[in-house]
């Protein structure tokens, strides 16, 4: 048996993406963003309705996290391709005998490709490798004219 956790999104990015530092041994830096993505459709009334989703976005490959943090800003229009992932902290006030414990649970996308769509001069795309997958681009031929 065999299971799948692909996720695929194209949007606007919210805020400059803020490149941050493992707590962990290593301390490797990574790179977070966040992604909206709007839907719409037709309403009961025959009008149209629509609703934004805001994805958090986790870059931990290093030159990945590094090129998304140089070249994506607030406003850019992105592909992401990767994984959902979750994160569950456990936070306690640390007060007496009857200290309560809060557990949070964050879901985030876990980038593997991260594609600028943004018009203009084609960035590279980088996957997961963190190398530039030039050889995947389309050339100018297959691309459309607007």
């Amino acid at each position: 048996m065999s299971y799948l956790n692909s996720v695929t999104i194209i949007g606007f990015v919210g805020a400059d993406p803020e490149q941050r530092q493992a707590r962990n041994n290593n301390g490797s830096k990574f790179t977070v963003l966040s992604v909206a993505t709007q839907r719409s459709w037709k309403n009961t009334d025959d009008e149209w309705a629509s609703k934004t989703e805001w994805h958090r976005v986790c870059v931990f490959r290093p030159r990945l996290a590094e090129y998304v943090a140089t070249t994506i800003k607030k406003g850019s229009h992105v592909l992401i391709e990767g994984n959902l992932v979750s994160t569950t902290y456990e936070r306690g006030n640390g007060k007496g005998k009857k200290a309560k414990t809060n557990k949070q649970t964050f879901w985030c996308i876990r980038a593997d490709v991260v594609r600028k769509l943004d018009r203009g001069e084609p960035e590279p795309e980088v996957n997961a490798s963190g190398s530039a997958a030039s050889d995947h681009a389309p050339d100018s031929s297959d691309t459309a004219p607007f």
